[in-house]
């Protein structure tokens, strides 16, 4: 009996929460390895020589393409909004953010129907071009890459900016001073210093890149997630699926290690006397046009372009009654699936921050790098590891919507640590010594001093990982149960059967219920342009 007393109080102490919540995290992980394992050695060779090459030459160039072109976007439109005054300018921040409402999915489906020859940019095309040069082909992997650019550009752009808003101004006065035009401080001054800014921008775009399923499934281009997506719905084969898994879960792992690295060798440092915020260099009237035309022409395809279509076969759908009961069931799928997912995550993800804010040692932190295993695998990737433990171990739960919340909670489990980590780091430990010293218990203590202290970031986290449950799909299509559909999983199927009507409602309702997560983001930036 003492035995299960002093096993029961060591599980569910803060150490003992937390590792019972970081073992769960790793179970698609676990078994990931553990499937891969079974594949023999002439089942390897056979996917050497047959998929693997292709597979990773279309995902890695892929990569590079699109961090070419994110960062191409993002850190001329930070630059530019960070270093220069003009009219508008709080505008084009929120409007270089905009795009990251708006699922990749969504991206892929309306440019491959605005780029069809009855499309608006078709008919453009062609009243400019005639046919003499055809409409651009969108299948292709630059087309692809022109896509994720637009979907993600905005990451770079909010970590350049934001670097470039808190860096000294001492050395750009130096070098003009010393005679140099605006070219030449970027390339010599700025760049070097925005470089951990645009390592860190970059790292996020490209692991979107790596784990992306819903662009390349709309244009059917041949990466490790779609493969690893079709060797599990088409022929129910795990096992290949888990070795492409392995080797998608290393090569993420890859880049982490070297883009951690990069990061690590580049550091620079300003005192605070040093840090200069002056007055940026207002835009003359040429200047401002130019500028508007280079942030217009980023927004009108990253963000207006398809917010026009959406709204204009939405107002189809309704003048035609297509908008019906389904319609909003979808919805509300949606809605409950993404509240059910962001509490849960909120709720397992505070022992283990608690536990690395309280406790920082190296088991402490490995807990927290286990419970972003999410982050490195891919919606696919989880979805199977969840499919293959709920086979091997609970059955019962096989195509229920625990097995979904499950998977959704493990892949967005990272935003809400982080999240509860920033914000408890923020607590002023005499706040807590001052309850233990008036008598109140730990439970009391967390949830009359802590929480209500913290409770800003948590609200953050809640909000942050609603909006990527909201847009989530390869694991709900995986593992919904039967005739449970939400937004993201009809706006796959019916853009795979050209119903544009219904497809745009379902898109334009994802971009509406995502804009709080900018309104958090971006709350604190008046007065700070």
């Amino acid at each position: 009996m003492q035995l299960l007393k002093l096993f029961g109080s060591r599980i569910f102490s803060l150490p003992g929460l937390a590792t019972v919540i970081v073992l769960m995290a790793a179970v698609p992980l676990i078994f990931v390895l553990y499937n891969s394992l079974s594949l023999g050695p002439d089942r390897w060779f056979s996917l050497w020589n047959t998929r693997l090459p292709v597979l990773l030459w279309n995902t890695l160039s892929l990569a590079v393409f699109v961090a070419i072109g994110s960062f191409v976007l993002g850190v001329s439109s930070a630059w530019i909004i960070a270093r220069r005054s003009f009219r508008g300018r709080q505008l084009a921040v929120w409007l270089m953010v905009l795009p990251l409402t708006i699922p990749t999915y969504v991206f892929a489906h309306i440019y491959t129907v605005l780029l069809e020859p009855e499309g608006w940019l078709g008919v453009a095309w062609i009243a400019v071009f005639g046919d003499s040069i055809p409409i651009p082909d969108i299948y292709t992997a630059g087309g692809v890459a022109l896509i994720l650019s637009l979907a993600g550009f905005s990451y770079v752009f909010l970590l350049v900016r934001m670097a470039l808003l808190s860096s000294s101004r001492s050395l750009e006065e130096a070098a003009r001073i010393q005679g140099a035009g605006s070219f030449k401080v970027f390339w010599r001054v700025n760049l070097p210093m925005l470089r951990p800014a645009i390592a860190a921008g970059l790292g996020v775009v490209v692991l979107h890149v790596l784990s992306d399923f819903g662009a390349v499934s709309m244009l059917q281009f041949q990466t490790f997630t779609l493969s690893i997506y079709m060797q599990m719905t088409g022929r129910f084969d795990y096992q290949t699926a888990a070795g492409l898994s392995l080797i998608l879960v290393l090569l993420s792992l890859t880049f982490l290690l070297v883009e951690r690295v990069f990061r690590s060798r580049q550091r620079y440092y300003s005192t605070a006397t040093d840090r200069k915020f002056t007055q940026e260099k207002p835009a003359s009237t040429g200047q401002q046009i130019l500028i508007w035309c280079w942030l217009g022409l980023i927004v009108c395809f990253s963000f207006a372009l398809p917010l026009m279509w959406m709204l204009v076969w939405s107002w189809e759908a309704f003048q035609d009654n297509m908008i019906d009961a389904r319609f909003w069931e979808y919805a509300s799928n949606s809605l409950m699936v993404s509240a059910l997912v962001a509490t849960i995550a909120l709720v397992a993800a505070l022992p283990v921050a608690l536990f690395h804010t309280r406790k920082q040692s190296r088991y402490s932190m490995a807990c927290v790098h286990l419970s972003s295993v999410g982050f490195v695998l891919p919606g696919p990737v989880v979805a199977l590891g969840i499919l293959s433990f709920v086979l091997a171990w609970l059955s019962p739960l096989y195509g229920t919507l625990a097995a979904l919340l499950v998977a959704l909670v493990i892949r967005f489990l990272p935003l809400a640590v982080q999240s509860q980590e920033a914000a408890l780091q923020q607590l002023t430990p005499s706040i807590e010594q001052a309850g233990r010293v008036l008598g109140a218990s730990p439970l009391q203590n967390l949830f009359r001093v802590v929480l209500p202290v913290i409770r800003g970031g948590m609200m953050s986290a809640w909000v942050l990982v609603f909006i990527d449950a909201l847009k989530e799909l390869p694991a709900t299509l995986l593992l919904r149960p039967i005739g449970f559909d939400t937004l993201p999983v009809r706006i796959w199927i019916e853009a795979s059967e050209e119903m544009l009507e219904l497809a745009a409602p379902a898109a334009l309702m994802i971009v509406v219920g995502t804009l709080p997560v900018i309104w958090f983001m971006l709350r604190g930036e008046k007065g700070r342009v």
